[in-house]
Parts: C-alpha cells; structure tokens; sequence
C-alpha cells in the first residue's frame, strides 16, 4: 500500500511538473509583443565611417569651412572692428591677446594681412602692436597649416602632376624651413596660398612655424611701424618703414619675372 501511495504521489507531482511546464510554454509567446528589430549588416557601420573619413570627404569639409569663414568676414567685416571700433573698455594685455587670437583666425579666411598689420600699429604702437601682429601671423598660418594637413593633403597630393607643381612640392618637401623663408621674406605669394601649399606638401610643422615667425618679422615689423607713424607720414620711421614694404614687394617681382623667364627658356 505504501508503495501504491507513493508511486500515486510521484505520479502526481510529474504531472502537476509538465502542466505548469506546458502554461510557461504557452504563456512565453504571448509575453514578447515588441517587434524584433532587423539585423543591420556588420559592414554598413564601417563602411560609412570609411566614406566620411575618405580623403575628398575631408576636403569637401575643408572647403566648406574655408567658404563659411570668407562669406563671414564679408558679412561681418571683422577687420574695421579691428581698426575701427576696438572696444574701449579692453585694453592692456588683455586687448593684444584679443587681437592676435582674432587676427589668426581671420587670415585663415582670406583676410588681407597688410590692413591687420596697419591696424595693430595703429592701435598698440610699434613695440606693442609688432608683438600683437606675430602672434596672430604665426597663430593664423598655424591654423591653416593644421586644416591643410588634416583634411586636404591626401586629397591634393595624387593631384600633384605638373612640372610646376612638382618642382613646388618637391622643394618645400626637401628644404622646408628654406623654402618658406624664403617664401615669407620676399612677398609675392599669398599668404593663404603659402599656408595651404606648404601643407599639402611634407614639409614638418616645426620648420614651417619656424620659417613663418622668423620670416614674417620684417615684413611685419614694417607694415606695423606704419601703421603707428601713419599720423606723420613726412616722419623719417615712416618713410623708413615706406621703403621696407617697397624694397621687398620689388626684389620679389624682379625674382619672380627672372624665374618665369628661366623656366620658359629651358
């Protein structure tokens, strides 16, 4: 009888077992009501990634960047507040920070670095305003040289094929520090241009800001002395300065004729 009973009680737990098995299985179905997502392919992602970071998709970028930077100091005009309406109350050390961090930025976009140099003259005197002047110089060409290198040189340089363009690339390539020296002692070339060209080529960075900071300085340095005598034009700094932005713009000219004629010859 005891095993009668026992076998009846095992009997009873399995099968009380496999119907609370059998709800849980019909009760699981039911319970899940959100939608599955669809599997999305494992390169999809990388590929993306691939596309945005591709050598033309960063220099699309670099070109719209450059583009919102120009049609910005066209509509805002930045460099008569620089001349112009320079807040009262910023003076000091802080109001040369302010002008060189805004200096640089606004020569990336295109803004002619002359009417800059006059202005620092004008606004902080020669010593002042030669100091306020380089930092926004090497500040500005720092910026371009990082945009040009970052987004552009893997774009450009396939691009390279000219005879020209190679002579170019390979010259500020081998003799970088050189080459911008003295590309930034005699002007003639664009300083934008210099930036971006020096970047694409593979010139370092220590040896262009170095060229650049260097370089700049008489250039620089005149233009500023100008800015600050400009109330006396007969004064002998004046004339002085006068001459040190003719001088060069002339050497540089009568290089640049010489050059074309020897490349034409060969």
């Amino acid at each position: 009888m005891l095993d009668d009973a026992t076998t009846r009680s095992g009997g009873t737990a399995k099968a009380s077992s496999r119907a609370a098995a059998t709800e849980l299985a019909v009760a699981a179905p039911a319970a899940v009501t959100l939608p599955v997502p669809a599997p999305v392919p494992a390169g999809f992602a990388a590929r993306c990634t691939r596309t945005l970071l591709s050598p033309w998709s960063r220099l699309s970028l670099l070109l719209v960047l450059l583009a919102a930077a120009a049609s910005s100091v066209l509509l805002f005009e930045p460099q008569k507040l620089l001349a112009n309406g320079w807040p009262p109350h910023v003076a000091g050390p802080a109001a040369m920070v302010l002008f060189a961090v805004a200096y640089g930025l606004i020569t990336v976009a295109f803004v002619p670095r002359p009417l800059l140099n006059l202005a620092a003259g004008a606004l902080f005197g020669s010593e002042w305003g030669i100091g306020a002047a380089m930092a926004g110089t090497v500040l500005g060409a720092g910026i371009a040289f990082g945009l040009g290198r970052l987004l552009g040189q893997e774009a450009l340089r396939p691009l390279l094929r000219g005879r020209l363009l190679k002579a170019a690339d390979g010259q500020f390539s081998r003799h970088g520090f050189r080459s911008m020296l003295a590309v930034r002692l005699f002007p003639g070339v664009p300083f934008w241009a210099a930036n971006y060209a020096a970047a694409v080529s593979r010139m370092g960075y220590v040896p262009f800001l170095l060229a650049t900071a260097i370089g700049s300085i008489p250039n620089v340095a005149a233009y500023v002395v100008a800015g600050a005598r400009a109330s006396t034009p007969t004064s002998p700094a004046f004339l002085i300065a006068l001459a040190c932005i003719a001088l060069p713009a002339l050497a540089g000219a009568v290089v640049a004729w010489r050059k074309r004629h020897h490349l034409r010859g060969r």
